[in-house]
């Protein structure tokens, strides 16, 4: 079974310039989901697909493999990731003449994993081979059907629909459960990429994933340094036995 962790690390960030890169914890933030990938047991081989020659080059400091450079078209704020995806199996199916089973999407902004998670993961979907992929997301503390929009005369609406207004008093456990997209880990089918186009196909195989930390801005990196500090890391551990640290930023 050929299962291939594959990291996606633009180089451009607008929201935090050099994010992929900025040290968590004294490594580069992509460092966590190298290391992720290379703990859990089940990954044979860890990808990143990058723009960057930077970004590859401290890549495969930390042991990943970057064999291609991602066209810069495929690098832009409004890229999909059937983008990437398709692009990286189609440079496999050229210059090695052959596709993973299944490729593990880690994103390197949700950088505190458990490796035993992405196993787990990985060995639900191989368990549902009628399914089309997995994808992770974690519980919403709130349903969104108990949220408001605004609508054009300045009222607040129901979010989901024609709910009348003395329901939404109702207390929360009255409404159904909602899952919020992460991160965390999810899992594609190659073969049915390239066939249909579609990046996760019709049936798309829940896993419900711990609540993670996402970056977008600069407070998240302190937010996760203050997780790293106080609870520590699997990865974390592994990295610093392993390199030297390049300092806090």
């Amino acid at each position: 079974m050929n299962i291939l962790a594959i990291i996606p690390a633009r180089g451009g960030s607008k929201g935090v310039p050099g994010k992929n890169i900025r040290l968590l914890g004294g490594y580069p933030l992509i460092a966590f989901s190298i290391a992720a990938a290379k703990l859990a047991n089940d990954i044979t081989r860890v990808v990143v697909s990058t723009d960057s020659a930077e970004i590859a080059a401290i890549a495969q400091s930390y042991g990943a493999e970057t064999p291609f450079l991602r066209p810069a078209e495929l690098a832009r704020d409004q890229s999909a990731d059937l983008e990437f995806m398709r692009h990286a199996l189609e440079w496999f199916q050229k210059h090695e003449a052959k596709i993973p089973d299944y490729l593990v999407h880690l994103r390197p902004t949700t950088p505190l994993r458990e490796p035993q998670v992405i196993e787990a993961a990985i060995n639900r979907l191989l368990n549902h081979p009628e399914a089309s992929s997995l994808r992770s997301a974690h519980l919403a503390p709130e349903s969104p059907w108990k949220w408001f929009r605004l609508d054009e005369l300045g009222y607040f609406r129901s979010f989901g629909g024609n709910i009348d207004n003395e329901v939404l008093n109702n207390p929360r456990q009255a409404f159904s459960d909602a899952y919020i997209p992460d991160g965390y880990v999810d899992v594609v089918i190659p073969a049915l990429i390239l066939s249909s186009g579609r990046l996760h196909g019709e049936k798309m195989l829940a896993f419900v994933s711990p609540n993670c930390t996402e970056v977008d801005t600069v407070s998240d990196f302190e937010l996760l340094q203050y997780q790293l500090e106080k609870n520590g890391s699997v990865l974390w551990d592994y990295l610093k036995e392993n390199y030297p640290k390049r300092g806090f930023v």
